[in-house]
């Protein structure tokens, strides 16, 4: 297995990758390794599709909407990666773009939206979000790109969770709760910016697969919550 190169730029590709065979890039890639980058014929870079692994390649020419590219040697397999999902409630744009590049830095298995009754805006861009889950993923080395499930109302996504994945659900004000570090969860729940309504929280008490968790005696951010918890809760799986 061939030694990356580290300072070689990395994409995401959506074909199969096989060494001695060639690509086509995107628009947008062949712009930021030809105008961004100003990278040529001949220079390396990596890539990665989710399954294969990473590849070295040369760029065999480059245009500013065009992209071909040689695929080398494989750098490193496909390795399994922790299964913990973030469930968040989206936020004002730039604390959910914030959100979802740092969950995929963490190695959140799967990103999913949700809104609450308190949640502060009624739509996002997924499409935005795919492409900041992406570059993320390129910069941070990782060989996957997280699941960005469609958004759903709180009372759907609780009425067809997977009953064999445990939910730790990060509640404030709570004495008593244990933290997620100490918690066999699957996935981490983080409500909107003013918490959970009483109703909720109610709700959440009774199901059998939610585990009420604490982020500790502050009260946090809803970005700041999401990240930490699910910091804690993947501190246990590597």
């Amino acid at each position: 297995m061939k030694s990356p190169d580290i300072h070689a730029p990395r994409l995401f590709v959506e074909a199969a990758l096989a060494e001695g065979t060639s690509l086509a890039g995107s628009a947008a890639q062949a712009h930021y390794l030809g105008t961004v980058l100003r990278l040529g014929a001949g220079e390396a870079v990596r890539l990665f599709n989710g399954r294969d692994g990473e590849f070295a390649a040369t760029i065999a020419s480059v245009r500013r909407d065009r992209l071909v590219l040689d695929v080398g040697a494989q750098t490193r397999g496909q390795a399994a990666e922790p299964d913990v999902w973030l469930v968040f409630s989206p936020l004002k744009r730039d604390a959910t773009d914030l959100v979802v590049q740092k969950a995929v830095e963490l190695g959140a298995a799967a990103l999913l939206p949700v809104f609450c009754a308190r949640t502060n805006t009624a739509r996002i861009n997924e499409a935005r979000l795919t492409a900041i889950a992406v570059e993320a993923a390129e910069q941070c080395e990782r060989l996957t790109i997280p699941a960005l499930r469609p958004p759903r109302a709180l009372a759907e996504l609780l009425a067809d969770w997977p009953r064999d994945r445990v939910l730790a659900a990060a509640m404030e004000r709570v004495p008593g709760l244990p933290s997620p570090a100490g918690v066999a969860a699957g996935a981490l729940l983080v409500g909107p910016e003013g918490g959970f309504t009483p109703g909720e929280l109610d709700v959440m008490r009774a199901t059998p697969f939610i585990q009420p968790v604490s982020l500790g005696p502050r009260i946090l951010r809803a970005e700041t919550a999401a990240l930490a918890g699910l910091a804690l809760l993947l501190s246990r799986t590597w």
